[in-house]
């Protein structure tokens, strides 16, 4: 009724698909490897740039407190994996006061053991690094 279908033919257009599907998630992966921080897209931003409470935030982390939230210097554990895989325990999140939020807000500044920083406003969505 059809005649004979070339396999070829037939398959083309699925064999171009699946290599542009491929090639998306090689290059997903590549981006999301710690290795390449700041190919991920995530940003960086510089202390003058972050907002105010984050400034004070960031102040508190340099001088060990006090601090306003009892999960201040709970350890993060980057379930994300959006930030450089570290052991459990190296990062430390810090809340930043959002305001008008009643709770401890999306706000936060995660700070590694060697020091290095990071900011999300969007509760661990994004991440950029704090350039000091």
């Amino acid at each position: 009724m059809f005649g004979a279908i070339d396999s070829r033919t037939f398959l083309a257009p699925f064999c171009g698909f699946l290599a542009l599907a491929l090639a998306g998630a090689a290059s997903n992966a590549s981006a999301r490897s710690p290795e390449n921080w700041s190919d991920r897209g995530t940003g960086t931003v510089s202390v003058s740039e972050l907002p105010p409470a984050a400034r004070e935030t960031l102040r508190l982390v340099k001088i060990g407190g006090p601090f306003p939230y009892a999960k201040d210097g709970a350890v993060f554990v980057n379930r994300e994996r959006l930030l450089p895989r570290k052991p459990r325990g190296y990062y430390r999140e810090f809340t930043v006061r959002t305001p008008g939020a009643h709770d401890r807000g999306p706000r936060r500044i995660i700070v590694g053991d060697d020091g290095e920083s990071y900011y999300t406003d969007d509760h661990y969505r994004t991440f950029k690094r704090i350039l000091e």
